[in-house]
């Protein structure tokens, strides 16, 4: 689907532009063009991949000249550029509105100006019922990419969004913390025992977009069926993994959390379209003349539940060493301390 083609990734210096990269530097695509404004990781991606397919451009998403500089001949992008810290963005909310909401409204206008063929944007969890800055300007640009889907004909630029979970390992996951804990011989820090999160392996977000590419309609929100657990169990399977006598140390909520997520709210249960392993959030086609809806009414649907991560399917301690057990980096970390 990608065989002679050109893929822009923003924010590529990232965990998902890592995946990304792994996913598909081996197959026919032309070019994968990582823009990002860290010119140290854009080194570090060249001495580590040493391919001719990647180009590098640096730039920063909140600057529409140079995003715009980095998308002529492109024919996808994966929007992947975002403050993503819950506790940083909580403290600086206009640094995540510039480039979360202002961001993507940057990338969205280069897009559509170059005739780029698709645009899939990456979202979270914590855009569904915001408590923090992070999770409202996700909200937001959730809003201006359905509300910029309207603006142009799908085949020319087709824009959507994907939504999921906490990322296993990616940067801001807690998992590298609890390792790097363990190693160095103090407790595990964990904020609330019962509080549960969606986790997701890094080819399995790979594999949420690759969907959305191939199976989203304009102005949609894609959503995983993702599997949750509690931060107590996940720190207890990390415990048996490596095999350790950590103690495990509560040290209350941070700054904007909530004890679970939700992927899909019940308001967009109403009208959401179950895949089977997805959820398809349509966008609203109605227009500013509503008054018409007030008499005509609208068909209901039937009524979907709301999609958190309690009542989804919670993994067990010895489920979550299983799925653990799969990253290359829990691998590598306990390939370390067997040698060592």
């Amino acid at each position: 689907m990608f065989k002679n083609k050109t893929l822009l990734i923003t924010g590529g210096t990232g965990s998902f532009g890592h995946a990304v990269l792994n996913r598909f530097l081996n197959t026919d695509i032309a070019e994968i063009r990582i823009f990002s404004r860290d010119e140290k990781k854009q080194d570090d991606m060249r001495k580590r991949y040493k391919s001719d397919k990647i180009k590098f451009y640096i730039g920063d998403v909140r600057n529409l000249r140079s995003i715009k500089d980095a998308m002529y001949g492109i024919d996808y992008v994966f929007h992947a550029a975002a403050l993503k810290q819950v506790p940083s963005c909580e403290f600086f909310p206009m640094q995540a509105v510039e480039t979360n909401i202002l961001g993507t409204n940057n990338v969205l206008d280069a897009a559509i100006s170059h005739s780029v063929n698709k645009v899939i944007c990456l979202s979270t969890d914590k855009a569904a019922y915001p408590v923090n800055a992070m999770g409202t300007s996700k909200a937001m640009m959730e809003k201006v990419v359905v509300a910029k889907s309207r603006t142009v004909s799908p085949e020319k630029t087709l824009i959507c969004c994907t939504r999921y979970g906490n990322v296993m390992c990616s940067r801001g996951s807690v998992i590298p913390l609890f390792v790097e804990q363990i190693k160095s011989g103090q407790a595990l820090t964990i904020t609330e025992p019962s509080m549960t999160r969606f986790i997701m392996s890094l080819e399995e977000a790979v594999e949420l977009v690759l969907f959305a590419f191939k199976n989203a309609e304009s102005g949609d929100i894609m959503v995983q069926k993702a599997p949750a657990c509690t931060i107590e169990n996940l720190a207890q399977a990390i415990i048996e993994l490596f095999d350790t006598k950590s103690e495990v140390k509560n040290i209350g909520i941070r700054h904007g959390e909530k004890m679970y997520e939700t992927l899909l709210t019940n308001e967009e249960s109403a009208h959401a379209v179950d895949l089977g392993a997805f959820y398809r959030v349509p966008a609203d086609k109605r227009d500013l003349n509503y008054d018409k809806y007030f008499i005509e009414g609208r068909v209901a649907h039937e009524q979907l539940e709301e999609f958190n991560s309690n009542n989804t399917q919670l993994l067990n301690v010895a489920q979550i060493k299983e799925k653990l057990l799969s990253l290359d980096y829990i691998k590598q970390q306990l390939k370390g301390c067997n040698n060592g």
